[in-house]
């Protein structure tokens, strides 16, 4: 633990920060309710629900336990701030691309539309799970911005655990609904 408490503009970058995150994520919740709904109506079928709210979890134990950690333990922006920065910069830009290229089919639960093809365009060209690989580097590059380096860590851990099940099942729906186009 640093010794030292976090300084005034410490506390103002981390507020400007969790505004920012909040602000992404309310925004996130809304779009992908009214995508659940409209994908509903046509035919969607969801999958994997019961693991959902372990995945709300991880995204509200991020900012509370990044906050804790810099309140509480004191921890300060190290010399590489800039690079954390940098890739969580990065990891909004590829969780955005997916979105994009998801359109109305993007939602936080998995809703397979029966007959509907796999998206093979954008950043699903390269990546099986982009939005999935641009998570877990928010969710490490976050948090170490501020020196978090503990939330980090059992952020990390936690949502490998949700990660490992989400994908799987992800993966079972989707291919039970592959078209070969």
């Amino acid at each position: 633990m640093n010794a030292s408490p976090p300084a005034a503009a410490d506390y103002r970058a981390l507020a400007v920060f969790l505004t920012v995150i909040l602000s992404q994520r309310m925004a996130e919740l809304a779009h992908s309710a009214r995508n659940t709904r409209a994908l509903r109506q046509i035919g969607a079928v969801e999958h994997g629900a019961g693991h959902y709210p372990l995945l709300v979890f991880v995204h509200v134990l991020f900012p509370v336990a990044m906050v804790f950690e810099v309140l509480r333990l004191g921890t300060h922006p190290g010399p590489l701030w800039p690079l954390w920065l940098a890739l969580w910069v990065a990891a909004q830009l590829l969780r955005y691309a997916a979105v994009r290229t998801l359109g109305p089919r993007w939602s936080t639960r998995i809703l397979v539309l029966p007959g509907a093809p796999l998206v093979r365009r954008g950043p699903y060209r390269l990546l099986r799970h982009p939005n999935y690989v641009a998570v877990v580097v928010e969710l490490i590059a976050a948090p170490l911005v501020f020196g978090a380096w503990r939330t980090a860590l059992v952020v990390s851990v936690v949502n490998a655990i949700a990660l490992a099940i989400r994908i799987r099942t992800e993966q079972r729906a989707l291919c039970n609904n592959c078209l070969v186009v």
